[in-house]
């Protein structure tokens, strides 16, 4: 295994940490509600989480739209240390914002928080979790070529202007060995005023899952997304763009 720096000034802007489960069908919001009794003084603020689903019908009768709304479960935030924990009637999940200080704490606080949502959920099933960290790099202006910083970037046919005003790019990449995957996103916001570029890299990887009750493997499997996502952003950045980090 290979150990990867970490560097003082990482760019990460978000982690989350996510856990889809299923939950025995007399779980209720207020069942939910009552996780915060549990970490009140940490987490004292609350917010109802929204829900909004749309469909269509598809055959030969013009399509007719259901739609379906209302409260799914919970935010409970702490807004002096950013963050926030999320429990919903389909799962938990963990979100720290800048200033992220290193893995071992956020997965031990994330640990400590599924316990407590296991107890009161009761969830019959983990279906899946996943690892997403998004991060923001801020690159210096004038830049000739986003191969700069990224490995994995757009490129222009020859013949076109070379110019790119704005761009978003998705990739999809299994890891067989593991059997996740990977969900890399890129994009870039407009400069800023003191002349930098933000570059956005977003790593969400992902793995299915078939946990019954409290299973310590379901940590073990996390080790293995964190991982993955460490290459997937060592191997997308360049040494010019790690110095930035320094």
């Amino acid at each position: 295994m290979i150990e990867h720096k970490t560097f003082p000034n990482a760019p990460i802007t978000e982690a989350l940490l996510d856990v889809r489960a299923r939950l025995p069908v007399q779980t209720t919001l207020a069942d939910l509600a009552a996780f915060q009794d549990h970490i009140r003084d940490r987490f004292p603020e609350t917010k109802e989480r929204k829900f909004f689903r749309a469909d269509f019908k598809l055959g030969p009768e013009p399509s007719a739209l259901v739609s379906a709304s209302g409260s799914d479960g919970y935010f409970f935030e702490c807004s002096k240390e950013k963050k926030i924990v999320q429990a919903r009637l389909d799962g938990f999940t963990f979100n720290k914002l800048k200033p992220y200080e290193n893995w071992e704490s956020f997965r031990s606080e994330a640990r400590e928080l599924w316990a407590l949502y296991f107890k009161i959920a009761n969830p019959t099933k983990v279906t899946r979790i996943a690892l997403r960290y998004i991060n923001r790099i801020e690159v210096p202006l004038p830049m000739k070529d986003f191969k700069e910083y990224f490995l994995t970037s757009p490129e222009v046919a020859p013949e076109l202007p070379q110019g790119v005003a704005h761009f978003f790019m998705r990739l999809v990449i299994p890891n067989d060995d593991i059997g996740a995957i990977a969900v890399i996103t890129q994009t870039m916001e407009e400069p800023t005023a003191d002349g930098k570029l933000p570059l956005i890299l977003d790593i969400d990887v992902w793995q299915k899952t078939e946990y019954e009750g409290e299973n310590a493997k379901m940590w073990d499997e996390f080790e293995k997304l964190r991982i993955f996502k460490n290459d997937v952003f060592f191997n997308t950045t360049t040494d010019k763009a790690k110095e930035l980090f320094e």
